[in-house]
This record gives structure tokens, sequence and C-alpha cells, in this order.
């Protein structure tokens, strides 16, 4: 019966917004409560709350909103990033923290192909000369694009999303280096065609497209600064679909006006969206898109998917298929 289901609070976005064709997911087992109607009784609904999913940093898990979730027992995140939870502390409530790894690789791997391949042969501003009223010279000089295939391909984060991405450039005949803190299997590869640089800097010296794919962790924020970009090639092209912070945007910028780099293809950036008038908004080798990585309609399906999978094995006490700990 409907009145037997646990509660779960859910983020506006995902009750009435461009995801409300997924709201069923969640409702085959939960009752939804959007978070600005918590709002308008956090004493009334916050008891009735056991499970929270977080989708696109929303609702927000900061300690005054959990502290009035005494019934909450799972914060299931939709994606694989999980830098915007504070998992110890979360923990430390009794509460598991959830997220979905795997079923968002191919999107983001897409995305940052998409990525390269628009900016290596400046789809849009072809486009944006196609439909200009004023244009007059169709094919400017200024269109002339970078090859792609055989071209090399550096990967700095090989998971589930980077092995992704160098399947996608083996079609391309790329040569696939890449750099991980673990080393793969011989086998993994083989079959993408990749292979390993032990130090980052020789993939840097190396690529025509460096594509970041790593999780954002102390270790890996501002990972790409000044002496990195000053490796790459000044015919290279950095592609950022990992996050914002893992590149420091102030020595991005300087590296592009300075022609030290090629160009850049950003999903991400710090923060979401850039101020109007930051500098890397009015350079025109800069590709950026709005954090767009998963957004497709079968991946969107999948991530809800496995987020109600992991809350309900949370509440009925079942082992949870992607639960994320403490490192």
């Amino acid at each position: 019966m409907e009145d037997d289901k646990p509660w779960a609070l859910v983020s506006g976005a995902v009750e009435h917004g461009v995801y409300e064709d997924l709201t069923p997911i969640i409702k085959q087992h939960f009752q939804i409560l959007c978070y600005k109607d918590f709002l308008q009784n956090p004493q009334l609904h916050g008891p009735k709350i056991q499970a929270v999913f977080v989708w696109d940093k929303s609702p927000p898990t900061d300690p005054s909103t959990l502290r009035s979730l005494p019934s909450l027992k799972v914060v299931a995140n939709g994606g694989v990033g999980i830098d915007h939870l504070d998992v110890p502390y979360i923990n430390s409530l009794g509460v598991k923290v959830t997220n979905t790894p795997g079923v968002v690789s191919d999107a983001t791997a897409d995305m940052a192909m998409g990525l390269l391949l628009a900016s290596a042969r400046k789809i849009v501003q072809g486009h944006q000369i196609s439909v200009d009223p004023n244009t007059t010279n169709h094919k400017p000089q200024s269109l002339m694009g970078v090859e792609v295939t055989g071209s090399t391909m550096g990967i700095i984060g090989m998971g589930h999303i980077g092995c992704r991405i160098a399947q996608r450039g083996k079609g391309f005949d790329m040569k696939i280096l890449y750099h991980n803190r673990n080393r793969r299997s011989v086998e993994e590869e083989q079959a993408v065609g990749a292979t390993y640089c032990e130090k980052m800097d020789d993939l840097l010296k190396e690529s025509d497209f460096v594509v970041l794919a790593v999780n954002l962790s102390p270790e890996t924020t501002g990972l790409i600064s000044t002496r990195e970009l000053n490796l790459m090639k000044p015919t290279a092209t950095l592609v950022n679909i990992s996050r914002g912070r893992v590149v420091d945007q102030d020595a991005l910028v300087k590296a592009l006006q300075s022609e030290t780099i090629l160009a850049a293809a950003l999903d991400v950036t710090y923060p979401e969206p850039l101020p109007r008038d930051h500098p890397l908004l009015g350079l025109p080798n800069v590709l950026i898109t709005p954090h767009v990585g998963t957004d497709t309609l079968s991946t969107s399906r999948k991530i809800v998917q496995r987020m109600v999978e992991n809350a309900v094995a949370v509440l009925k006490g079942q082992s949870i298929p992607n639960e994320v700990k403490p490192k």
C-alpha cells in the first residue's frame, strides 16, 4: 500500500522540472516530499524522512538539514562525484551514503569526445558563422581545425569513465596514453590500445589532447596548474569532464591568453555557472558547457534506478550495491 512506503526527500527539479518523467521510478518504492514543501514545516515533515535523493547537489545535506531528519537512513547521490557531501559527518549520524558509478560512464565519455571534436574542428564557431545574417565569408581561415584522427590523447584518470573515453579514442585511430594511481591490467590496456605513463609529466608533454577524468580529492584539487600547462604542447587542447577544481582556472586563463596551449573544452568549472564577467567566458579558444556530461534521458533513468536500488537496500538491511565510505 502507498501509506506503507517510506518517505524520501527530493529536490524540486526531480519532481517538477526536466526530470519529472523519472519520478515514477522513485514512487514505486517511496513516498516523495519535495524540498520546497519540506521547508514549509521541517518539524512536521522531518521525522518521517528515511532517504534523501541528491540530484545536482540538491536537496542540501548541510548539518542543519540533516539534524532535522532524525529517521534518516541513507543519502543516495545521483552520479559518481561526492565532493559536495561530507561523508564522515553523514556517517557519524548513522546514515549511509551511496552513489551511482558505472551507469554514468558512457554518457560522460560521449561528452568528453564531443567536446574534444567540437573544439578541434571549431564546430560551434562554424555554426555561429553559418547562421549569422551578417556573414559574408562562410569559410574563413579562422575555422581551420586540428586533425583528431591519428593524434595522441592523454587520459588522466583511467577509471570507468577514462576507459570508455579510451575506447572512443581508439575508434578515431588515436594513440592513447593514460596516467592513473594504479596501472590497469595488460588485458585492459590492450582492449583499448592504451599505454601507461607512470609520470603524468610524460603524458602532458606528448599529448595533443589531455582529458581529465579523475575524481575530485585533496590530491587532485589543482592538479593542473601553471607548471603542468607549461609542459603541454602549444598545439594541445585541455578537456575537462571531471570537476572544475581539478584545474587552476587562473592559470588556465593565462595559458590560453598567452597561447601556452591551443584551447580548452570544459564541461565543468568552478563555480558553476561562472560569474558572467569571468575571463574564461570571453576567450575565443574556450568551449564551455554547463556540466551536462550525464544529461541524457537514458542515463538519467539509470541513475535514478540505481539511487532507488541503493536506498532500498539500506532500508531493508541488504547488501548495498554502491556504498561510499570515508577514505
